[in-house]
């Protein structure tokens, strides 16, 4: 099959949960025998070479993605040319390029939808749609979702409801399990002490992410006398300057700055825990549910990493209580601390969880078996 796969305002490569997904998905295509052609942004050095997928560099006017419908044009050609089978598009407020392509061609449109798409309570991008009478923003949303055959998403809770089940696939994201794994090797910019616990967090220090609470937790502990608690803070972003002035003065937390993805897996693998804080109360479209497929958690999970993370619904149907890691009660003020000395004090017990997760992992959470699921979903689409 030939896919047009249009993610025009991811960067890719890129450290960014979205750039991964792209790759991750375009690449995993091509290893069930598709042919890719994927439109992106180019990210340092230019798009990859050799991994079998046709990356097209299509970004944005200014690289402003509020500008990417201008595009659609360029996409269209495009289309004539490769000819797909069946377009993909990531969807953006302000996308739909792919749809047009698709009409254009008379092939199927499939929309992945990783973030709300509906409207959460007190939504600024709502009441400007309704002070401009015509709705237009929800209507063009409702526009791509009616054309598509198929929606793509990890949680029906952030897609509209007149979505047809038969036209929803739920699927989680993934982790690369060849490549995050216990014995991942390389370069780790960080020194780890033989007689502490090493925790590690990587994200894009947004402040949903909660890596505050880390540094938190790490300044807990000690005050409890624990020193045999460390902490690795990996990735940037717009609340990293914040995070390290929270941890002023607190000996073993290490912040390495962003790193190329594929440096990740061996830090992890350096570690002994993998924490994912996440502050649900940080980000009001939370407030829907919480949406998130958590990359993050996957790759702990995959490196053999028990996981530390909030008691949420969804979380649950991750990371099993016990088995994969801790889930704490966020309400708890030194919740987290709590369950970092738990781990800290039962190494038998932290590394039996992390073999159990790898294996959860390899069995439900790599992206081979989220393109698998992918594959047929689209062979129906185009059947």
């Amino acid at each position: 099959m030939r896919i047009l796969y249009v993610a025009t305002d991811q960067t890719v490569p890129g450290t960014k949960g979205g750039s991964i997904h792209v790759a991750a998905v375009a690449r995993g295509l091509v290893a069930l025998g598709h042919e890719v052609h994927a439109l992106v942004t180019a990210g340092p050095g230019g798009v990859p070479q050799h991994d079998g997928v046709h990356w097209h560099v299509l970004a944005p006017p200014l690289g402003a993605r509020q500008l990417r419908f201008a595009l659609t044009a360029a996409v269209s050609v495009l289309a004539s040319r490769v000819l797909p089978d069946v377009v993909m598009e990531r969807y953006y407020n302000f996308g739909g390029e792919g749809m047009r392509a698709a009409r254009t061609r008379g092939v199927p449109y499939v929309l992945e939808v990783n973030a709300p798409i509906i409207d959460y309570p007190g939504s600024p991008k709502r009441t400007l749609d309704r002070a401009l009478l015509i709705e237009p923003m929800r209507r063009w949303r409702d526009r791509q979702c009616a054309a598509a055959a198929l929606v793509i998403t990890p949680s029906a809770t952030i897609v509209p409801a007149s979505i047809p089940p038969e036209r929803l696939l739920e699927v989680e994201w993934g982790a690369d399990t060849q490549a995050f794994h216990p014995g991942a090797a390389g370069p780790v910019p960080f020194e780890r002490r033989a007689e502490a616990m090493t925790v590690v967090f990587a994200g894009a220090f947004r402040s949903w992410h909660g890596a505050v609470h880390l540094v938190r937790a790490i300044r807990t502990l000690r005050a409890r006398g624990r020193t045999d608690v460390d902490a690795v803070l990996i990735g940037d972003g717009p609340e990293l300057a914040a995070v390290r002035e929270a941890a002023t003065g607190i000996d073993g937390i290490t912040f390495t700055g962003a790193l190329p993805h594929p440096r990740v897996p061996a830090c992890l693998a350096a570690a002994d825990v993998g924490a994912a804080p996440f502050d649900i109360g940080a980000h009001a479209p939370l407030a829907l549910a919480f949406y998130w497929s958590p990359l993050k958690i996957f790759e702990y999970m995959a490196s053999g990493l028990p996981v530390v993370a909030p008691d949420l619904p969804r979380l649950r149907q991750i990371v099993r209580h016990r088995a994969d890691g801790l889930l704490y009660d966020a309400a708890e003020p030194d919740a987290l601390a709590t369950a970092l000395e738990a781990l800290a004090d039962n190494p038998d017990a932290r590394r039996a969880m992390g073999r159990a997760a790898r294996e959860h992992a390899v069995r439900d959470f790599g992206w081979d078996g989220h393109c698998r699921t992918l594959d047929e979903a689209l062979r129906r689409c185009v059947s």
